[in-house]
């Protein structure tokens, strides 16, 4: 029995260079989501079209939102405070990365309301990044250490259980997550992958993972239990970066992509690279968490 196969189609053409972590607000209903190198910060209403963005001046490893209203950054060494149109943008957090070895990537917030964000080599080959936990009081900690990419994040719908991916390890782990205290133990690999790098990730209502494939024009759903994929998304573009579910039942899914890694002749045959997709798997995910500042 096959693999079944869903169609994503283009929900707003952008070209950006890598977009990343998209998060729907409910509240708004619309969509959030970054371009890292474009150094900004996109938003997106899908039933009027309307498309917002505001530059950042420094790369944007991933926006999320603030129970206020407002959002936080993680971009390039550091986090931020930002208004839902970027003004009032202020560093937030006390952190020291070395952003000349590091930037932020892909970041999630908790079921508790922080956030935890990583940080990425920039040549993508050393393990010299780091997965943190930003407190609402501005408070820092150094969850895991030793990573090449940090990328895709979700938790179960008990919050016990966080899966992550370190891009070049090539699979998914699963820790234990303590609640209480945000503290990650128990690491072990529920999910592997060949010939793909497995990207950002969303959770569904049903428990199971959606992974971006990067290098691999799909979205693959993946069985935690047993490592199997189930499903895939079809996407007409190479470098499929992350995963949401959005929309009013949360049962449409944006996929964000990129033109960043591909040569000259690479990017003149995949004209949607870095173009926002949408597509409706059957299936719905919960509301995002949101940031809870103390």
């Amino acid at each position: 029995m096959g693999v079944k196969a869903h169609e994503a189609d283009i929900a707003l053409e952008l070209h950006a260079q890598l977009g990343e972590g998209p998060v729907w607000d409910e509240r708004a209903q619309r969509l959030f989501f970054v371009d890292i190198m474009g150094q900004r910060v996109h938003s997106f209403e899908p039933t009027t079209g309307q498309h917002q963005n505001f530059e950042v001046g420094r790369p944007v490893g991933c926006v999320v939102l603030r129970e206020d209203g407002g959002l936080v950054l993680a971009a390039h060494d550091g986090f931020f405070l930002a208004n839902r149109d970027g003004s009032g943008l202020k560093s937030f957090g006390d952190v020291e990365i070395d952003g000349a070895r590091v930037r932020f990537n892909d970041g999630k917030v908790c079921p508790r309301g922080r956030l935890l964000a990583g940080t990425m080599d920039w040549t993508k080959q050393q393990p010299v990044g780091a997965l943190y936990i930003l407190r609402g009081d501005g408070g820092v900690s150094v969850l895991l250490e030793d990573i090449t990419i940090s990328n895709g994040l979700a938790w179960t719908e008990d919050g016990r259980t966080l899966y992550y991916i370190d891009t070049p390890r090539q699979q998914i782990d699963a820790f234990d997550f303590d609640l209480e205290t945000g503290a990650i133990s128990n690491r072990r690999p529920i999910a592997s992958f060949t010939g793909v790098a497995p990207d950002g990730m969303a959770i569904d209502s049903e428990g199971c993972l959606w992974v971006a494939c990067w290098g691999g024009y799909r979205v693959e759903r993946i069985d935690p239990g047993t490592g199997r994929a189930l499903e895939t998304v079809r996407v007409p573009a190479r470098q499929v970066s992350s995963v949401a579910f959005g929309g009013p039942g949360l049962d449409e899914m944006y996929i964000t992509t990129a033109w960043d890694d591909l040569t000259p002749e690479q990017r003149a045959g995949d004209p949607h690279a870095g173009d926002l997709f949408v597509a409706h798997p059957g299936v719905s995910g919960p509301p995002a968490y949101r940031f809870k500042m103390t």
